[in-house]
């Protein structure tokens, strides 16, 4: 495996020329290639925070039908970290050799103008999010290749949901969707939302709860007097999946139920929507969250991780 074996690209239209085809082949665990990629699509290409957009596709030959294909890829929206399909080991170190190779190169000046080589976005890479074997493994041949500091920061499970069960019984109030005149709500809970699993709000929360009243895909339970109290986003459906996001209850409205009964409604609108697959995270440190998505119906898929990662401190 070389690291020249990886094929990387700015261009969004020539990577899902590229590997669109593999993503789609499994869209549960490709699920965040598939949203952001389309996301982006919508966009333009453009990201919403302070880098462009990088991908990359890694071809190789099938062992059992000996034709070639693609086997894995990645995007990376800086300043987040970059996302990995599954890699093996050998693949995951040729990918940090041409990366951290890239960034070498990017400090002392070299690389064409206009090209992907000698560019590395926002201060090289932040991170890798990834299944948990990638994860680990790409981390580890980060610090190899360039002496960075590596911290696991987040574990997470992916679930598929299986057969929904609506909590009974239910708080009291109803779900309802977002509309224009929740935007100021959406944009505080955006931002608590942010805080509360632990990430960065790159986007604006005005721009975010611009974005999302009045487009059906955030949903609200309320209460019988109409205060929100917890609410649920949803992705378009994409290759034959929905995923299930920004589930959030203000600290002390918790407990009561609402999260289970927004996050029912949002996945039984997501298969009446024509999804075959209903997908959602959770943060592994969270036993509520991941009893309440498995008594609702969900089931484990993968378990994902982030390692975060801090340049080598320089030589005296």
């Amino acid at each position: 495996m070389a690291p020249d074996d990886w094929y990387l690209t700015r261009d969004l239209d020539e990577f899902l020329a590229r590997a669109g085809e593999f993503l789609r082949s499994r869209p549960d665990r490709h699920t965040v290639h598939l949203t952001v990629t389309e996301n982006l699509r919508a966009r333009g290409g453009r990201t919403y925070g302070d880098g462009a957009p990088e991908f990359g596709v890694l071809e190789g030959e099938a062992v059992r039908t000996g034709t070639r294909g693609v086997r894995a890829s990645f995007f990376r929206t800086p300043p987040h970290p970059l996302v990995l399909t599954p890699l093996t080991e050998a693949e995951a170190d040729a990918l940090a050799a041409r990366l951290a190779g890239r960034e070498r190169e990017s400090t002392a000046g070299a690389g064409g103008p206009g090209g992907i080589e000698g560019h590395t976005g926002a201060g090289g890479l932040s991170g890798v999010n990834a299944d948990q074997d990638t994860a680990a493994a790409f981390a580890a041949a980060w610090h190899r290749r360039t002496g960075a500091r590596t911290c696991l920061q987040r574990r997470m499970r992916l679930y598929r949901l299986g057969g929904l069960t609506v909590p009974r019984p239910a708080p009291p109030g109803r779900a309802r969707v977002a509309g224009p005149a929740d935007r100021d709500l959406l944009a505080r809970w955006y931002t608590d939302f942010c805080a509360a699993v632990g990430e960065t709000a790159v986007r604006d929360p005005r721009d975010w709860a611009e974005e999302h009243a009045g487009s059906g895909a955030v949903t609200f339970w309320e209460t019988p007097d109409g205060t929100p109290v917890s609410m649920a986003g949803r992705s378009p459906v994409i290759a034959g999946q929905v995923r299930v996001t920004a589930v959030h209850t203000p600290e002390h409205l918790r407990g009561r139920g609402y999260a289970g009964a927004v996050t029912a409604e949002v996945s039984r609108v997501a298969v009446e929507s024509g999804a075959a697959e209903v997908l959602l995270f959770t943060d592994l440190a969270n036993p509520t969250s991941n009893g309440l998505y498995q008594r609702i119906g969900y089931r484990p898929v993968s378990d994902f991780a982030v390692y975060g990662f801090e340049p080598a401190a320089p030589t005296p």
